[in-house]
């Protein structure tokens, strides 16, 4: 039985639908895409509006195609690291088997990588972990750590920029410098300032 948020659903939203399908034609280049590209449009906005019906209905609509299309585009360039098989056993031979050169120096990078992560704040290498290796939105890992949203952003930002600083400014993370924060209570959305 169809209730006062579907009609609005019906009349606000999919009376914009050829427009939605052209727009996605447009924008999106895979074809056989196109259909559950929609729907998953259709989802997001209907779970969104129920929450809280946007003022600008069309504008939402659009904008939220548009989001799910970069996350899609921005998933599709993430490399899966999942193992493929023994490749001895299928008789297939590697042909781009990696130098000795190549194994150590990608070695080094990944315990640099490593070292700079363990070099930083807990808090910071935490949210960094979260947000980047297990790829967590920021709102669950508010939620999981007991911080705001903006101080996770905060955290994010600070972790990449040391991380950033050791990998490819050649400057280690200090560790006689301090890395505790000092500021009141965060809940409040106010950022943590480090000690200098």
């Amino acid at each position: 039985m169809p209730t006062d948020f579907d009609d609005w659903f019906v009349r606000e939203i999919l009376v914009h639908e050829r427009a939605l399908a052209q727009y996605l034609q447009r924008c999106w280049p895979h074809r056989d895409d196109l259909h559950d590209l929609r729907q998953e449009v259709y989802a997001r906005v209907y779970e969104a509006a129920a929450r809280n019906r946007p003022a600008s209905p069309q504008a939402f609509l659009f904008t939220t195609a548009r989001h799910l299309m970069t996350d899609l585009a921005r998933r599709a360039r993430v490399v899966s690291i999942e193992p493929v098989g023994d490749f001895e056993l299928s008789n297939v031979h590697v042909v781009d088997e990696m130098s000795p050169e190549r194994w150590t120096g990608a070695r080094q990078a990944l315990k640099r990588l490593a070292d700079a992560l363990d070099r930083l704040p807990d808090r910071c290498r935490e949210v960094v972990w979260l947000r980047r290796v297990e790829e967590l939105p920021q709102k669950d890992v508010a939620q999981r750590m007991g911080i705001s949203g903006k101080t996770v952003e905060k955290q994010l930002a600070k972790g990449m920029r040391l991380i950033a600083d050791h990998l490819y400014g050649g400057e280690p993370l200090h560790p006689g410098e301090s890395s505790e924060w000092t500021a009141t209570d965060e809940d409040d959305g106010n950022a943590r300032q480090q000690a200098d």
